[in-house]
């Protein structure tokens, strides 16, 4: 199936049409332990409602659980401290374990930067524009620009 352009009509009527469905489920046969549903909506809003499938909102299930184990890690790490017995603590290396298989399962769904903010040198551009914005901010000379008081 050839994917519509993003700045189609098309494409804003499926735009329009995902807002108005409800909120997509993790699939009935995956264990998803309730310490991980809080990621769900995290990982859902970065990819366009109907550009999810079975297999990825299985995968989706699972960077949620990685995202979960890597909060109970930190935690653990946090209150017995990064040396257990002089040596660092085994978490740790649990720790980044799952941090860069997250990573990898992210940019398998691509949810990586690139996939949901576009190329770098675009986001250099936005960047650039929010800069110029802030110093204009600073500068009441231009009665033209809102201000927040």
């Amino acid at each position: 199936m050839k994917r519509k352009r993003s700045d189609s009509t098309a494409a804003a009527v499926e735009a329009a049409r995902n807002a108005t469905l409800p909120p997509l489920t993790p699939p009935a046969h995956v264990h998803f332990p309730a310490e991980a549903r809080k990621f769900w909506p995290e990982i859902l809003a970065n990819r366009p409602r109907d550009r999810w499938n079975a297999l990825d909102l299985t995968n989706a299930v699972e960077l949620a659980r990685m995202y979960a184990d890597m909060e109970r890690l930190r935690k653990l790490i946090a209150k017995e401290g990064d040396l257990v017995k002089g040596k660092p603590h085994p978490a740790h290396k649990l720790l980044e374990a799952t941090g860069r298989r997250a990573v990898s399962l992210a940019r398998m769904l691509h949810l990586h930067p690139e996939a949901t903010e576009g190329r770098a040198r675009d986001a250099g551009n936005t960047l650039k524009g929010e800069q110029q914005a802030r110093a204009a901010k600073r500068d009441h000379s231009d009665d033209l620009i809102p201000r927040a008081h």
